[in-house]
């Protein structure tokens, strides 16, 4: 039915997911080790490096895609990776286990997702992402990154997230392996994208969709599976913190640094799906997260029903994008 290049491209899409989510465990192991031996706190590696890094497949994805002249993949991936974070990853998470919203760090963090959205939002609204757009996102990425690091100062002794980022950024590494595996690991990760960026829009020339509709489902979906892993153990091992933080962080990374990176890279138009859907999706899960995580009486979690009624909207909301172009 497809031919042999339809499935060569399947291959080379499964087989830059597997270097991706390789190359960027070992990316994070290497740079929060180096970080750690030059002597920085563990919750501001967890708040600024390791959220960055966590984002490194779709940020690479983001630069691959968008010097191939595919922007709308990247646009895509990072949309998708959002929803993908909140509705499947944080979905599971939370029927595998409750996650109680202890830290004050965490909980200062949720609006500042909700303000880079919505900023997204602002400049997705003229149909067209320039240079001059891309350039406030990445603006943005550094403001967040300089409040990330006086939040993680200011932050108490006591605050959960802190006790978990101790416990899992490593400790007996010395800086020339640290430094090795940083390397491997970025290289993985080049080598992923590249796959996995040509195998994508293979597979969306056979079938007939937009590379955007590839980006959110597909890609999305393979590129988030490093945080599905991570917010998974980290809920087993009781680490609420990171298992939420993990999503939190690399989903304001996902918007400032991926698709800011693409429109300086390649400025292009907005697919009508983008605005007309996609992006009010993404910007829907994430006013319900807010709410869902709002303090209101003291005891602010993700209950498990909260759990399932994400993971039924992210189905529900896969399923339908499927059915419209395929």
């Amino acid at each position: 039915m497809f031919g042999e290049s339809f499935y060569s491209h399947i291959g080379s899409t499964v087989a830059g997911f597997i270097l991706l989510i390789w190359g960027a465990d070992r990316f994070v192991h290497g740079a929060s080790a180096t970080a750690r031996n030059l002597g920085l706190a563990p919750l501001l590696i967890g708040l600024t490096i390791v959220a960055f890094a966590t984002s490194a497949p779709e940020i690479l994805v983001s630069i691959v895609a968008a010097a191939r002249g595919e922007p709308g993949l990247a646009f895509g991936n990072a949309i998708g990776s959002n929803i993908v974070n909140i509705g499947l990853v944080l979905g599971l998470t939370a029927i595998v286990r409750a996650i109680p919203l202890q830290s004050a760090t965490l909980r200062s963090e949720m609006p500042a997702l909700l303000a880079v959205s919505l900023l997204t939002v602002s400049l997705f609204l003229d149909t067209f992402l320039s240079r001059v757009d891309g350039l406030v996102l990445l603006t943005g990425l550094a403001i967040v990154m300089i409040w990330f690091v006086r939040l993680g100062i200011r932050s108490a002794a006591n605050d959960p997230i802190k006790m978990d980022f101790e416990a899992e950024i490593p400790k007996d590494v010395t800086t020339k392996a640290a430094l090795i595996w940083l390397a491997v690991g970025l290289g993985a990760l080049l080598i992923g994208a590249e796959w996995l960026v040509s195998g994508s829009i293979g597979i969306a020339t056979r079938l007939g969709v937009s590379e955007v509709v590839i980006g959110i489902t597909i890609v999305a979906f393979g590129t988030s599976l490093p945080e599905l892993a991570v917010s998974l153990v980290s809920a087993l091992r009781r680490e609420y913190g990171l298992a939420i933080g993990n999503i939190v962080g690399s989903n304001i990374f996902n918007l400032l640094a991926v698709i800011g990176v693409a429109a300086v890279i390649h400025p292009a138009a907005l697919a009508p799906s983008v605005l007309s859907l996609h992006i009010f999706v993404m910007v829907a899960f994430t006013l319900v997260l807010f709410a869902m995580t709002y303090d209101y009486d003291g005891k602010a979690a993700l209950s498990r029903i909260e759990g399932i009624a994400l993971l039924l909207a992210y189905f529900a909301y896969q399923s339908y994008v499927i059915a419209q172009n395929i």
